[in-house]
């Protein structure tokens, strides 16, 4: 009988396949991790991995357990988070992730209003690209995640709470048109400074704008916040969404911003959660929420 200990020791070789790191991220010693493994082995009749002195493989008998061996895991998962449901939503702790053009700009608008409104809430909260948060939901780490939205939701339910369009930002040297929205065809792609590749923002811009990625020009930036630094001294411009306006550019008198008049909006802010997860209530909760406090901000803006 394999026990779910050992089906742990298990995914965490097939995460590091290396025994002696797979040990210690179990907090067991490497003989007991490997024992375990021979049990299962025996208890099977087939090999999960073969090993020798350099690598370890996952055989493709190991590969079809390991697959199993994952649902179960996240089964067991949201087994033990069953007593949120029934203690109310929103009281127990939540372990959100978040991308990084949508955390800076989205958190500090809702989390001391959520911190007061729900005291009992405790969040774990990862910031981290789209493709790995994904990832992380389906595996059972992640409750749920925020995503800009177009992106493939491979098979997780959505929660849309917002929508917003893209704004060009520029010097004020390089203004020579009037302070109205501007079209896509109107940016120059030479001039486009956007993030470095893995970041969705940078996929959308360039889909809404028809603009090949060779094109723009690349500066390796991993944050907004360093893109519209570098178009504050004047070295091209860039386009970041609204929520980003009142942080990063309305303060400084160097900036101008023009909204993308191409049809909008440009890209929707979900909840993207498992299908069978169990507390779904909290995340309908989080989503009203968040659209409440979104809307009061954009309303004393006036965007």
């Amino acid at each position: 009988m394999v026990s779910l200990k050992q089906l742990n020791y298990a995914l965490e070789i097939e995460k590091t396949l290396n025994f002696k790191r797979a040990a210690d991220r179990c907090f067991i010693s490497a003989s007991t991790l490997s024992n375990s493994i021979l049990q299962i082995e025996r208890s099977l009749g087939a090999k999960i991995f073969e090993r020798d002195t350099k690598r370890v493989l996952v055989t493709p008998f190991g590969r079809l357990f390991l697959e199993k061996a994952k649902r179960v895991q996240l089964e067991m998962k949201d087994i033990a988070k069953l007593g949120d449901v029934f203690s109310g939503p929103l009281t127990q702790q939540l372990a959100i992730g978040v991308i990084p053009t949508i955390a800076p700009f989205l958190l500090p608008l809702v989390l001391p209003d959520l911190q007061k409104s729900y005291p009992d809430l405790t969040l774990k909260i990862t910031e981290s690209t789209s493709q790995s948060l994904v990832h992380s939901i389906k595996s059972g780490e992640l409750d749920t995640a925020i995503l800009a939205l177009p992106f493939p939701q491979q098979g997780l339910l959505s929660f849309k709470f917002w929508s917003e369009d893209f704004f060009l930002i520029s010097h004020r040297d390089r203004v020579s048109g009037g302070p109205g929205p501007v079209g896509a065809k109107e940016i120059d792609p030479e001039e486009l400074m956007l993030l470095d590749e893995g970041h969705c923002l940078t996929d959308q811009a360039l889909e809404i704008c028809s603009i090949a990625s060779e094109s723009t020009l690349n500066t390796g930036a991993s944050s907004l916040t360093t893109l519209v630094g570098l178009v504050g001294c004047n070295l091209g411009q860039t386009l970041v969404p609204e929520m980003a306006l009142v942080p990063l550019v309305n303060a400084n008198p160097e900036l101008a911003s023009f909204r993308l008049a191409d049809p909008g909006p440009h890209r929707e802010i979900a909840f993207l959660v498992r299908s069978n997860y169990a507390n779904m209530a909290s995340i309908e909760l989080l989503r009203d929420f968040f659209f409440d406090c979104l809307s009061k901000a954009r309303g004393k803006s006036s965007l």
